[in-house]
């Protein structure tokens, strides 16, 4: 993919948000209209990572998962699905996947450090053979694999046909692994979160994001058995804190489901 520094790109908005210096004029343009439309985004992208820590902490300890693979990882910041899983098993292995020429970059340096048990593959989720014949490379797919799919699946259109790119992933991998999605909602700030993915979507093509419903996205899990507590807003999964009662949910539905 040719980098393109005056569209802004999804994986750089995102960066921007977490405060990260990997952007340019079009993605910090593009991130703080969405902010104006929405302020709680910050918060949001803030709560989604740290449920993919809390995610990985749990399929690692609990599951006893060495083997992930994290479809549209985005920039690295702190706390890296790598890092979060080889602090408890070090012999864990993780690919990575994206697009984004900024983030193969990084990914290179990762790399380095990595003593080759982390890996990454330059592809778009739509080209689906792609990254599972990549990750295939690094990746034992005899074994459970957690596929992670977090602010991804809403930048693939309906178009596109999202659900039969993940029933292909699922497919790929063997009983035992495990689906770990998260995708922003319009049943939650629904006017806000309209707005603010129309400003986005104005801003960002050919990316473009869809907004999908609490049934839409759990569908994405169908025929996997969901793990407690269910789709629910990313904030309220296991959080490590008990929550005050009036914490507000995030409009970003997350679940964990296990092919069995």
């Amino acid at each position: 993919m040719d980098l393109d520094t005056n569209v802004a790109h999804p994986a750089r908005v995102y960066d921007y948000w977490l405060g990260g210096k990997d952007n340019y004029a079009a993605d910090r343009a593009a991130a703080q209209a969405a902010i104006a439309a929405f302020p709680g985004v910050i918060s949001g992208v803030k709560a989604n990572r740290a449920f993919l820590g809390r995610a990985v902490r749990f399929l690692t300890a609990q599951e006893g998962i060495r083997q992930f693979l994290d479809i549209g990882t985005g920039l690295p910041t702190a706390d890296n699905t790598h890092e979060v899983a080889q602090r408890i098993a070090p012999d864990t292995k993780v690919v990575y996947a994206d697009n984004d020429p900024i983030v193969l970059v990084h990914a290179r340096a990762l790399l380095t450090g990595s003593a080759g048990t982390t890996s990454y593959v330059d592809a778009d989720l739509r080209d689906t053979e792609k990254v599972l014949q990549e990750a295939g490379h690094n990746l034992d797919f005899s074994r459970p694999i957690a596929v992670i799919l977090l602010g991804i699946l809403q930048l693939i259109p309906d178009d596109d046909e999202p659900y039969a790119i993940v029933e292909q992933v699922v497919d790929a991998v063997c009983p035992g692994s495990f689906l770990v999605i998260s995708h922003p909602t319009g049943d939650i700030d629904s006017e806000a979160m309209t707005e603010m993915a129309r400003r986005l979507n104005e801003r960002s093509a050919p990316a473009q994001m869809t907004l999908r419903s609490h049934d839409q996205i759990s569908r994405f899990l169908d025929g996997l058995d969901l793990i407690e507590p269910g789709v629910v807003p990313v904030n309220r999964w296991r959080p490590d804190q008990p929550q005050e009662t009036d914490t507000s949910d995030v409009p970003n539905f997350c679940g964990i489901a296990k092919k069995s």
